[in-house]
């Protein structure tokens, strides 16, 4: 994976504080990039459900101070509701010299830096639940954090699928495009299978056709760069099935309908 910073990753331990379905993933992510496991500490209040990362020798433990005394790149990975008592037990304990890198949602660097030092070097990152097979989009913003940190960033959320760099005013929108828009691909897909039954497929062939179709669809614009509109052009033909379909998605509000659910959603959380 090509990086514009050489770095040697396995010289930094790392502290997962947080060994929930975010938290494994990303320690198993490591683990397929061949990350040394002696070197991933993940913490977790019942450890016993760290058992699995345990058997491949990741040090897993209840006690938060240690992961974070012997790691020199701690990620939070709690939910909302915890981390100001964690950041409270934690805060003597961290230094300018680590690097934060924080995955929970509706916590901001500024609320970070609030518990912290204001040198200490911080990077939020949003991914998606696609985390858990390798394929998220992980979106980063970063505070103090120097060119270096910001590709170790890089390199630990590459392993669970592709990183973007973007301004920390812009992750309540990633929240709702890449993350919240998990659900609504799912949505799209699900009418589609629905479809696929009316017209006289059984369930689990619609599924399968559905899901591909899809997959090959992000495919093309993610390999040719091409806008979704030169790829519909290749298959809708004058007086052709596709351009009726789709004129009759168009007239019942479906572009408008994904839109309007695009901007609710982020209305929402900036409640």
């Amino acid at each position: 994976m090509p990086l514009s910073i050489n770095i040697n990753m396995n010289q930094d331990t790392i502290a997962i504080i947080g060994g929930g379905n975010l938290g494994k993933s990303i320690a198993q992510g490591l683990l397929k990039q061949n990350y040394n496991p002696e070197q991933i500490y993940v913490t977790r209040t019942k450890v016993e459900l760290l058992a699995d990362l345990k058997a491949e020798n990741v040090q897993t433990t209840s006690d938060n101070v240690l992961a974070v005394k012997e790691a020199k790149i701690l990620i939070f990975a709690l939910k909302p509701y915890r981390i100001e008592a964690v950041l409270k037990q934690l805060t003597s304990h961290i230094t300018p010299d680590h690097l934060v890198i924080s995955v929970i949602s509706d916590f901001s660097i500024e609320q970070f830096t609030k518990s912290l030092a204001p040198t200490i070097q911080i990077v939020r990152a949003m991914p998606n639940t696609a985390a858990a097979i390798g394929e998220s989009m992980t979106c980063l913003a970063s505070k103090n954090a120097s060119a270096e940190n910001i590709a170790k960033t890089k390199f630990i959320f590459d392993a669970l699928g592709e990183t973007i760099e973007i301004d920390e005013s812009l992750m309540d929108a990633a929240t709702v495009l890449g993350a919240c828009g998990i659900a609504y691909a799912l949505r799209f897909i699900r009418a589609m299978i629905q479809g696929g039954i009316e017209i006289g497929f059984d369930a689990k062939t619609a599924t399968k056709i559905a899901s591909q179709t899809v997959k090959g669809a992000s495919e093309l614009l993610l390999q040719n760069g091409n806008h979704p509109e030169e790829e519909i052009d290749k298959v809708t033909t004058p007086k052709g099935c596709t351009i009726a379909g789709l004129n009759e998605m168009e007239h019942q509000g479906f572009s408008s309908s994904l839109i309007k659910g695009i901007k609710t959603s982020i209305e929402t959380i900036q409640k």
